[in-house]
């Protein structure tokens, strides 16, 4: 079968791998779909997210939808042919933090296309896919595969609100119009935010956002546009750069929350921590999401105009453009790879 494998830094690969066979507790899923993420450009582009470095080639991909094909010794779920969306993350369930009930900051998670921990965690850039069952989740009714796709970074989104507290009737500032920064925005406005603002330096990401259902655009290098607003009570920098989130400390309101969701580089990053304490500001970490994840596939059977945001579907035998294609902001927001035949 085919899989869209990275060697390091620049080489990324579709080779052939061996075909899996679902272990004990194992459930066997024809892949269909797989959204190319920030974390799989960052593998491709650096050979490393953040802290987390490739040491050996690891099959790329988290975001990935399909239908049930069997299942291994003891395990059993959705019927054979029964479309699904698979959930990433294998947390430990024993640690600190499991026990707390804070399973997405796991300090053992195994999580899919992940170079955390050696051996890397293989991840779903293949046409079939061996994960414990329990992972699997059923389709809404009426949600096609290709939409389905955006459920992973839909619960990232969710998890980042929820982590802001109580958005309802309030005005939210979210720095960032890639695809998560605009699943932000849908996250927002489905939990009753009365306005939404976003900011970004290309307009094409902008109209992408619009699509998500922002009230408010903002070009981010343009310090005289009128969009700007004076305050607002919530703001989530979704861009990973260290003057989004500057951005967020001068525009949040005296003792409002912001949450930082983009992944910022490794080492120090400048930002006005001062207002932080002047301001009495709330700062928040979001990262990755748990339960979140059957929220987002409700969310997305009721939003049908979320599918906007999908602005390519390419074999994966042609990944080779799809990853430049998802690296360019200016003409994409989320890519998907297929693997159907």
């Amino acid at each position: 079968m085919l899989g869209c494998v990275i060697h390091g830094a620049g080489d990324l690969r579709v080779d052939e791998l061996p075909t899996p066979e679902p272990g004990p507790g194992q459930a066997l899923v024809a892949v269909r779909y797989g959204g190319v993420c920030g974390s799989d450009l960052h593998y491709w582009q650096r050979g490393g997210v953040g802290d987390f470095r490739l040491r050996e080639p690891m099959v790329l991909g988290h975001e990935v939808v399909g239908t049930v094909l069997a299942y291994g010794p003891g395990a059993s779920g959705p019927a054979p042919g029964t479309p699904v969306a698979v959930h990433p993350a294998t947390p430990c369930g024993a640690c600190p933090e499991c026990r707390d009930g804070r399973r997405n900051v796991c300090r053992d998670t195994r999580y899919l296309g992940s170079a955390a921990r050696t051996p890397h965690v293989q991840g779903g850039f293949a046409a079939e896919l061996a994960v414990p069952a329990d992972q699997l989740r059923p389709l809404p009714q009426g949600l096609p595969l290709e939409r389905a796709a955006l459920a992973e970074p839909l619960s990232v989104a969710l998890h980042a609100v929820r982590r802001a507290g109580s958005v309802a009737g309030r005005h939210v500032l979210v720095t960032g119009a890639g695809p998560i920064g605009c699943l932000v925005v849908a996250a927002a406005k489905a939990a009753g935010a009365a306005r939404v603002t976003v900011t970004d330096l290309l307009p094409k990401a902008l109209e992408y956002a619009r699509v998500a259902g922002a009230d408010l655009l903002v070009r981010a290098d343009d310090p005289d546009d009128a969009g700007w607003p004076d305050e607002v009570d919530v703001a989530i920098e979704a861009s990973g750069v260290a003057a989004g989130l500057d951005t967020c400390l001068h525009r949040v309101r005296r003792g409002g929350v912001v949450v930082q969701l983009g992944m910022l580089p490794p080492g120090q990053s400048p930002f006005a921590g001062n207002l932080v304490v002047s301001r009495e500001i709330e700062l928040r970490g979001a990262f990755r999401f748990d339960t979140e994840f059957d929220e987002a596939l409700e969310l997305l059977a009721r939003e049908p105009s979320l599918a906007g945001l999908i602005s390519a579907v390419v074999p994966v035998a042609e990944a080779a453009r799809a990853f430049p294609l998802a690296a360019d902001r200016a003409a994409s927001c989320k890519v998907l790879l297929d693997f159907g035949a």
